[in-house]
């Protein structure tokens, strides 16, 4: 059996879930934030207090890694590692692009050539976003890109790219290749990181609790974004 804390921070919505056994077990969210630094002790002391009380072993503490908010970020990965040194178990960092194409994954009917496109917003017309497909291979590394008419073109001409997060929403009026479908309402949810974690705690894809740093956004801004041609 396997307990793991998951700890998800990367953007304005606060959430912690505990997966056992690849089911999530526990929850706590909060949509309305920006609120982390009130919300993420009480949430962690809650899911703490429920795999004492049943008896469970805590075996690992996974934590979005980014792009994400860097005060988001720095108070998620802060408490994992301070849990993780607490109770001396590994830590494992998931990147919240991955996050977002797990509810979509799951609960939406994609044909088998589909591209899944995360999209996190930032300034103007600009977003990080990565490319995977339906296996969550990466097909193009995670990266700060400047959106218009042209933008994935190169990956439109092949095949149907779903984009999603709170970045795709501002691109549908520029992305209008007959390929290109938007799906909205999705977010980086810790009850959606246990496919993620739970594969990486089999593959003993642990993290350095001593160095670990996240993937703020700020690592983007300070070169030019690029527009895709």
């Amino acid at each position: 059996m396997s307990c793991i804390l998951n700890i998800e921070t990367s953007t304005s919505v606060c959430s912690i879930s505990v997966s056992l056994d690849g089911q999530a077990v526990f929850v706590r969210e909060d949509l309305k934030g920006p609120s982390h630094a009130i919300s993420l002790g009480v949430f962690v002391d809650e899911a703490l207090s429920f795999i004492d009380s049943h008896v469970m072993r805590l075996d690992a503490v996974a934590v979005s890694c980014g792009p994400g908010s860097y005060t988001g970020l720095r108070i998620g990965v802060s408490m994992a590692k301070g849990i993780c040194y607490g109770r001396n178990v590994p830590l494992i960092g998931i990147p919240t692009l991955k996050i977002l194409c797990v509810p979509v994954l799951l609960h939406y009917d994609l044909p088998e050539d589909a591209l899944l496109c995360p999209m996190i917003d930032a300034r103007r017309m600009e977003v990080y976003a990565a490319i995977y497909d339906r296996a969550l291979n990466i097909k193009r590394e995670t990266a700060a890109d400047i959106i218009d008419e042209r933008s994935y073109i190169e990956y439109l001409s092949l095949s149907p790219v779903y984009f999603f997060g709170d970045g795709a929403s501002k691109c549908r009026d520029k992305i209008t290749h007959p390929n290109a479908h938007f799906i909205e309402n999705i977010f980086p949810l810790a009850k959606m990181m246990f496919p993620l974690s739970e594969k990486a705690m089999a593959n003993k894809d642990y993290k350095d609790v001593a160095y670990f740093e996240p993937f703020y956004l700020k690592e983007f801004i300070t070169s030019r974004p690029r527009k895709l041609l």
